[in-house]
């Protein structure tokens, strides 16, 4: 049972398809390169920053029979990228936010959701106290397929991004153009964090303290959340819950 909790906190943000897909009854199917766009009307995009990327998670979060396939759709967003949150998930791991950076070109995905399956996600988003949901403005996301858009939805952290000698870490799981800020694996982020508050002990045991002690996650992400800087892009606007 431990080295499967271990496996899947090492392995976020699990893994992410390289192309478009649609997600239904805990499957997946990529879209060919030519594919027609998936039919949107009634949901809306909301950006898929970390784990909500990858079929395995979204599977996780849409397993009960009876939801909508979802699509999820390969874009780029420009002067953005996805770095660590300040915080220690549930399983494990430590997530990921967006995070505002001009010059930079990050790969991600939109899911776009119906209302049933945006309240869905707002349960395991929101709910957590982790995240803050919200409406992104000015913004060039650029969709495959699909047209450009300038508007998106985004869950971002209310714990702000963990900071490594004063800058945010991206993941260097996720590919990103011209990319500014310094990349770690999930392993290699846990380990920033373990020889930070627990020089001594070994990983796996670190990795299983946070798992298994609500305690020890929250004591852990406070001292995350004391070198952390929030989101500080003027284009976002915050939607209540």
């Amino acid at each position: 049972m431990s080295q499967e909790i271990l496996r899947r906190a090492k392995a976020y943000p699990f893994t992410i398809p390289s192309r478009s897909y649609v997600v239904a009854a805990g499957a997946h199917e990529e879209l060919g390169p030519d594919a027609a766009a998936p039919d949107i009307s009634g949901r809306r995009p909301v950006l898929a920053v970390g784990s909500n990327q990858s079929p395995e998670q979204l599977s996780r979060k849409f397993s009960e029979p009876g939801w909508a396939p979802i699509p999820v759709v390969r874009a780029r967003l420009k002067d953005f990228d996805i770095v660590y949150s300040a915080h220690v998930a549930s399983y494990g791991s430590i997530p990921a936010t967006l995070g505002h950076c001009p010059g930079t070109t990050v790969s991600l995905f939109v899911n776009w959701l119906t209302p049933e399956q945006e309240e869905r996600m707002h349960e395991t988003e929101v709910s957590t106290g982790n995240y803050h949901f919200g409406k992104l403005d000015g913004i060039v996301l650029d969709l495959d397929p699909g047209p450009a858009l300038t508007s998106a939805f985004v869950y971002t952290s209310r714990r702000g991004a963990f900071l490594r000698d004063g800058v945010p870490i991206a993941l260097r799981a996720i590919h990103a153009e011209n990319r500014r800020w310094p990349a770690l694996h999930q392993e290699e982020i846990q380990r920033h964090a373990r020889e930070k508050f627990s020089p001594d002990q070994p990983l796996d045991a670190f990795i299983l303290a946070a798992v298994e002690n609500a305690s020890v996650r929250k004591e852990r992400t406070e001292a995350m959340i004391s070198e952390s800087a929030a989101f500080g892009y003027s284009g976002l606007t915050p939607i209540e819950i």
